[in-house]
């Protein structure tokens, strides 16, 4: 028997590579992080890896929004709110970037499975 293993970082609604209907689960789960105009393309929907490249894109596409924003946030903000709320969306904008680290982790981990890639587990 095959033991199923799903790495660090594997998002907790995806069932383990292998595991009977992780691929319809995985692609779920990418429909609901993605916009949710992409499940209107008929071509994501029918191809698991292209939809997986398509969240890929689309992560990064807000990691880079998100380094805009905290890029400019202390002179974009400061004519329109006190330094209180500044400094609150300066948080903001890092708990972003942290919860999109993590799902660009996820991402590319699923990515991966569905072209293939079989995990091992580590001591």
């Amino acid at each position: 028997m095959v033991e199923l293993v799903a790495p660090p970082g594997w998002p907790r609604r995806v069932r383990p590579p292998g595991a009977p209907g992780w691929e319809r689960s995985a692609v779920a789960w990418l429909l609901d992080i993605c916009p949710p105009e992409f499940r209107g393309y008929p071509v994501l929907r029918r191809h698991d890896v292209v939809l997986a490249r398509f969240a890929v894109l689309h992560i990064e596409a807000c990691q880079a929004a998100v380094q805009r924003g905290l890029s400019e946030a202390r002179g974009v903000l400061r004519d329109v709110a006190d330094r209180d709320t500044v400094e609150r969306a300066v948080e903001t904008w890092h708990a972003e970037s942290a919860r999109l680290l993590a799902e660009r982790r996820a991402v590319g981990l699923v990515e991966e499975a569905l072209r293939g890639k079989r995990f091992v587990a580590r001591l």
